[in-house]
């Protein structure tokens, strides 16, 4: 059994450790909330864009063809080279929430390689890039502190490259993965083909657009649009992310403090027996001095 010294020099060791993990913890919640509410309101701005633009494509769909429809509308099913785009964390101690990301990048990468197709990858965040580095996997564009303070210009500069790549045919697909924002206790991986846009479904509702656009501008109107489109969609899967992040470190940081309260009790519990153990010991070590001396 170990001395009365050791574990108390254990359990103020764990109390420590305890006092760091509910701070962080609380440090968490409070950014999760900004990140929460920026989240909502990016979300419901880019649901917006894409009403607008499948209004816009569905439209100009009906006076175009093969020949002249923007690229970035056309289904592509047989892409020679794909781009993932992924999302991690520059910090660790959030959980799975890194490994999950970098999993399914993993997963794609066989899956698109198996089709024929050559993959390559744009990472942000450290944990991510760090991981496939190690792994001896080139990474084409790399960006770090991005996800942990996005900022829809930062976004912009790194998504442009991305799109231009697209529209002069270096890439043919372009998709994102991300860990996104369920609720408090919850992350929900994300999945997106964020080029070509698939407008698909708009076209078949038969939705009449309210929209009233000029046939000499149309062209115009959906390149401005489909731009936009894109840049908001990745600059809100950066938000989503960032508040899954704080999701996933808030809960982390609660088991682990839970942990160091159930590790401290049982601490407690061995000092006590130690501490007992050696009153006893003292107790028959006086007394057997005292039947000594008779």
């Amino acid at each position: 059994m170990a001395n009365l010294k050791d574990i108390s020099r254990q359990i103020k060791s764990v109390k420590n450790t305890q006092k760091t993990t509910k701070a962080m913890k609380l440090v968490s919640s409070a950014k999760l909330k900004k990140a929460q509410k920026l989240s909502l309101q990016s979300k419901s701005y880019a649901n917006k864009i894409a009403q607008v633009l499948s209004q816009i494509a569905t439209k100009i769909a009906m006076t175009q063809n093969d020949d002249n429809q923007n690229k970035a509308l056309v289904a592509n099913n047989s892409p020679k080279v794909v781009d993932i785009v992924f999302v991690t964390a520059d910090k660790g101690l959030c959980g799975g929430f890194n490994i999950t990301t970098i999993k399914k990048v993993r997963e794609l990468i066989e899956t698109h390689q198996n089709s024929g197709s050559k993959v390559r990858l744009r990472a942000i965040g450290r944990k991510g890039i760090d991981f496939f580095k190690f792994a001896g996997v080139e990474l084409l564009q790399q960006e770090i502190g991005l996800s942990a303070n996005p900022t829809y210009e930062k976004a912009v500069k790194f998504i442009k490259t991305v799109f231009d790549d697209f529209q002069n045919g270096t890439c043919d697909k372009v998709v994102i993965v991300h860990n996104g924002f369920l609720n408090m206790l919850s992350q929900e991986l994300k999945t997106a083909e964020l080029l070509p846009i698939n407008i698909d479904q708009a076209m078949t509702t038969g939705s009449e657009s309210m929209l009233d656009i000029e046939p000499d501008d149309d062209k115009e109107v959906l390149d401005e649009l489909i731009g936009k489109y894109i840049e908001f969609l990745f600059y809100y899967s950066l938000i989503d992310s960032l508040a899954a992040e704080h999701s996933a470190r808030m809960q982390a940081m609660e088991n682990a403090t839970n942990n160091a309260t159930d590790r401290v009790n049982d601490l407690t519990v061995e000092f006590n027996k130690a501490r007992q153990a050696a009153i006893t010991t003292e107790l028959i070590e006086i007394i057997s001095g005292v039947e000594a001396q008779k």
